[in-house]
């Protein structure tokens, strides 16, 4: 199981990512997007996700993923149960989410990146 804390240390290396607490939930933001948002008890992680997608995530594995509430039915958005996420997942459903988010260039900078740093 991952933690809201395993989530932080990893956006902390995303550029132009920021941690905020919004009416006592954890969330993180490129400017003004958030692109991660927890539940106030922690159990839930909201992240973007492409809404043609979520449906078919959600069918996939009902016990991981679910549908986000209605009223963010219109975002590029979906949930995901912090005790079913393992860490790699959970690295790549944050970095899929803060891709939507930043500008091209920043996101083709940080492929490079993590290009150069892989062995």
């Amino acid at each position: 199981m991952v933690t809201v804390d395993d989530v932080r240390q990893f956006a902390r290396t995303l550029p132009r990512s920021s941690e905020h607490l919004i009416r006592d939930r954890v969330k993180f933001r490129v400017g003004k997007i958030v692109y991660v948002a927890f539940s106030r008890d922690e159990t839930l992680m909201g992240f973007g996700f492409p809404k043609e997608e979520r449906e078919a995530l959600v069918a996939a594995e009902p016990d991981k993923f679910l549908m986000p509430r209605e009223s963010d039915l219109r975002f590029n958005w979906v949930v995901a149960r912090m005790s079913a996420l393992d860490a790699a997942e959970m690295r790549e459903l944050v970095l899929e989410a803060w891709r939507m988010c930043v500008p091209k260039k920043v996101r083709l900078e940080q492929q490079l990146a993590a290009e150069r740093a892989r062995p």
